[in-house]
């Protein structure tokens, strides 16, 4: 599944889910018309209440970003609302503040954290 979870994180798992959907919509591996694991299926995979599951698609859905078809599943709308620069710019920095944070727990300091990151901007994208 598309979706990791940090019970940890302080931010409530429907929102982790909400912004794990809506990010991997905006960052294009899912696309409009495909079809999301039912709300049994994810609370399954997850290990989280179907309830859960549920009041995120909900939110979702009320947002645009899916839809419901009965009798057929739920599925990425056809068009889905994009996420602006600032909400993108902004979940970057919470994500990268968090990895800092448990870095640092692990005693590596600005220069190893620094390293780490450009090794894996490398592997990613390739060296300049």
């Amino acid at each position: 599944m598309f979706l990791k979870l940090d019970p940890g994180s302080g931010v409530p798992i429907y929102r982790q889910i909400m912004d794990g959907v809506r990010y991997s919509v905006a960052g294009g591996t899912l696309a409009a018309g495909d079809r999301l694991p039912s709300v049994r299926e994810l609370a399954t995979s997850l290990g989280v209440n179907p309830t859960t599951i549920q009041k995120a698609y909900g939110e979702l859905e009320h947002l645009g970003v899916i839809e419901t078809r009965r009798g057929q599943g739920t599925f990425v709308a056809d068009a889905p609302p994009v996420v602006d620069e600032t909400e993108r710019r902004d979940a970057l920095e919470r994500e990268a503040r968090e990895w800092i944070v448990k870095g640092a727990e692990q005693g590596a300091g600005r220069e190893a954290l620094e390293d780490a990151f450009r090794r894996a901007l490398e592997d990613f994208f390739g060296r300049e």
